[in-house]
């Protein structure tokens, strides 16, 4: 890799950082091209020239974490053998990413980046598809076992997630009646009942 190209990687990465920063101190208000560039160090100029505009940079952000949260939940699921642990995986892998990425799980659950998701939600839906498809495929896989119910992908995939995206949110926007630790331990068997075969 050339210096040159290793420097802008690294620019890249700065403010993306520093976004996520500023959002989590700010809130998406607080979220502008000249708090970005003041607490990343960097230009105006190279802000533009990798995201183009404050919205591109809040896309990659969001990018870069939905990947993450995929790329985490799809992990949780190598070893499972069968529907109901892999559900029980799914469920663990997610709490703990909110957990212990609060600022970035703030960020995914925030009222812009649903706004987002439904402005947009097939263009995110087929940015991610290389994440998404092996989630797919392991519901898809149970399914003809008949493990689980032979239902659409997107209403497994909404069934499973539902309740797990609610708690998080529940838990991030600062409710004291709901533990993580609680909903991880309780969520599984009931998502379970809800799509087995």
């Amino acid at each position: 890799m050339r210096r040159k190209q290793q420097r802008g990687e690294a620019t890249y990465e700065q403010l993306l950082d520093a976004a996520l920063r500023v959002y989590a101190e700010s809130g998406d208000q607080g979220l502008t091209v000249g708090a970005v560039t003041k607490a990343s160090g960097v230009s105006l100029g190279s802000l533009y020239h990798h995201f183009g505009s404050i919205d591109g940079l809040l896309d990659a952000l969001l990018m870069r974490w939905l990947g993450r949260l995929l790329e985490a939940t799809l992990t949780s699921l190598e070893g499972t053998r069968s529907a109901r642990t892999g559900i029980r995986a799914i469920v663990t892998a997610y709490l703990g990413f909110v957990r212990d990425h609060h600022d970035a799980a703030l960020l995914l659950h925030s009222a812009d980046a649903d706004r987002r998701g439904m402005t947009d939600g097939k263009g995110l839906r087929d940015a991610q598809e290389a994440r998404l498809s092996p989630l797919a495929q392991w519901a898809q896989g149970y399914v003809d076992a008949g493990e689980l119910a032979p239902l659409p992908p997107g209403l497994i995939e909404v069934l499973v997630l539902g309740p797990v995206i609610g708690v998080a949110r529940r838990w991030l926007s600062g409710v004291d009646d709901v533990d993580l630790d609680e909903a991880a331990e309780l969520l599984p068997e009931r998502i379970w009942r809800s799509v087995a075969a």
